[in-house]
C-alpha cells in the first residue's frame, strides 16, 4: 500500500474541515425596525433623492442622461396620488395594479389631483422597460422624465421606501429580497392625506392582498373627499 506524504494528508484534513457557511447566513440583510413600520395620515413623507433618467438630444438608441429628482420635486406644492407595489413585471402589479390607474388617470386628475405616481423598488432602467412592455405612452420630449400619464418612480435603493416604513424583504418566499408592501396613498404637498396599505403587511409574506389600493378605491375615497 503506498505511502500517503504527511503534506497531502494535513490539506485533505484540512480541507475536510472547512465548510462553506450555511445558505440562510446569507438571507435577509439586518433591517431596522422602523423600515417597516407604516407611516402614519398626517405625517411628512420622506425627503430623498430618486436616480432617474431623462431624456436627452442624442441619435443613440439610449438618448437618456442620469437626473437626480427629490421627494420635494415630486410631492411639494402638489396633490399627488402614489402607489407603490412589489415588482415591475410581476403579475398582479402588470395585469391590474398599474393598468388600473393608467385607465383611470384621466378621472382621478379631475378629482383634484396634479399627478399619480407609480413606485416600486426596481431601477430606472427596469422601470421603463416595464413601462413600454405595459403599453404606456413615453413623453419623448427632451429633457421629459418618463410616461404622459402614469409616471414611474424608481426608489431602486429603497429609500423612500423604508422612510414611508413599508419595507418588505421577501427572500425564500420569492426570492425578491427587500422590496415594497402593496399600498396607495395621497399626498398633499409632502404630507400623507390618505393611505390605503394592503392588509396583514409582515415579512416574507405568502400571499400577496390586493384589496384596497387598487385605482377603483383610490377614485371612491377622492370622490368622497371633494363633497
Amino acid at each position: 500500500m503506498p505511502v500517503i506524504p504527511a503534506i497531502i494528508l494535513s490539506l485533505a484534513t484540512g480541507a475536510a474541515a472547512f465548510s462553506a457557511p450555511a445558505v440562510s447566513s446569507f438571507a435577509a440583510p439586518v433591517a431596522k425596525a422602523e423600515w417597516s413600520e407604516p407611516i402614519a395620515e398626517g405625517a411628512t413623507v420622506p425627503s430623498v433623492t430618486f436616480k432617474t433618467r431623462v431624456r436627452i438630444e442624442s441619435e443613440d438608441e439610449n438618448p437618456f442622461d442620469w437626473k437626480d429628482v427629490t421627494s420635494e420635486d415630486y410631492f411639494a406644492g402638489k396633490r399627488t396620488v402614489v402607489f407603490s407595489l412589489p415588482g415591475a413585471f410581476t403579475p398582479t402589479c402588470s395585469s391590474t395594479h398599474l393598468p388600473g390607474y393608467e385607465a383611470a388617470y384621466e378621472e382621478i386628475k379631475s378629482l383634484g389631483i396634479d399627478e399619480v405616481y407609480c413606485l416600486s423598488v426596481n431601477d430606472a432602467f427596469v422601470m421603463r422597460q416595464w413601462g413600454l412592455h405595459q403599453g404606456l405612452e413615453e413623453d419623448k420630449t427632451i429633457g421629459a422624465n418618463g410616461f404622459k400619464n402614469v409616471k414611474l418612480i424608481p426608489d431602486g435603493a429603497c429609500h423612500f421606501t423604508r422612510g414611508m416604513g413599508m419595507s418588505c424583504v421577501w427572500d425564500s418566499e420569492r426570492g425578491f429580497g427587500e422590496r415594497s408592501w402593496r399600498y396607495a396613498a395621497v399626498i398633499n404637498d409632502m404630507k400623507v392625506e390618505k393611505l390605503f396599505i394592503e392588509p396583514n403587511f409582515e415579512q416574507n409574506s405568502g400571499p400577496d392582498p390586493f384589496e384596497v389600493s387598487d385605482a377603483k378605491t383610490m377614485v371612491e375615497y377622492l370622490k368622497s373627499a371633494s363633497n
